[in-house]
């Protein structure tokens, strides 16, 4: 008997066939969605829509026509709506209403302590915090921001991340203008814009603008 090309083959053996192995699928449970709370504050510039996490930190902060934008931004930065998070409706802490209502009473360094976390790209996040470092009744230009962060050639990317800031009036988007002291936009619309900086003393026809040095 010619050999087998699987080895030499004996009188009376018999083929023997493995026993099929039975593999069993293991079903992952699906990811539950991270759930932030929705609560709403009304202000005088109109209703203000805040969300927050379990722990206190603002994510998101927009005004109630601008609802859409708001949950635009935040599957941008947290997936789907249902699938990646949910919103709850529930009460912000006591303390980020105080902060807010002092804040519109005249007190204007009160949103200052409000703990803030966000999504976004590095870049971005570095500009949002560099917008906190602003002082309330100063202004700055898109391209004294630019410079201040050690970018001075990217005035349009800090200009495109701080329109995109999804925090309003806490993380001050409101206060970076044009170089000529113009308004530019805003995402609540220019007439809020000019609204809170009034409210925060500046002088909108000398354009108070913090100069931040050229570098050498």
């Amino acid at each position: 008997m010619r050999p087998s090309i699987f080895g030499p083959w004996t009188l009376g053996q018999t083929e023997q066939t493995p026993a099929p192995t039975l593999r069993t699928m293991s079903m992952s449970t699906p990811a539950a969605p991270q759930i932030l709370y929705l609560d709403r504050l009304e202000s005088t510039i109109g209703t203000l829509l805040l969300i927050h996490d379990r722990e206190g930190h603002v994510r998101a902060l927009d005004f109630h026509d601008f609802e859409s934008r708001m949950r635009r931004l935040l599957r941008l930065h947290y997936g789907a709506e249902g699938d990646d998070f949910a919103l709850e409706d529930r009460a912000a802490p006591p303390a980020i209403h105080h902060a807010i209502s002092d804040y519109f009473s005249g007190d204007l360094f009160a949103i200052n302590a409000i703990p803030v976390t966000t999504g976004g790209t590095s870049f971005q996040r570095e500009v949002w915090a560099a917008l906190r470092t602003i002082r309330a009744g100063t202004t700055l230009s898109y391209g004294a921001l630019a410079r201040q962060l050690g970018r001075p050639k990217s005035v349009r990317a800090v200009g495109l991340a701080n329109g995109a800031n999804p925090v309003a009036i806490v993380v001050p988007c409101h206060r970076v203008i044009g170089a000529d002291g113009s308004l530019t936009g805003y995402g609540g619309g220019i007439s809020r814009k000019r609204w809170l900086l009034i409210h925060e003393g500046v002088a909108l026809e000398k354009s108070a603008t913090r100069q931040i040095p050229e570098a050498a």
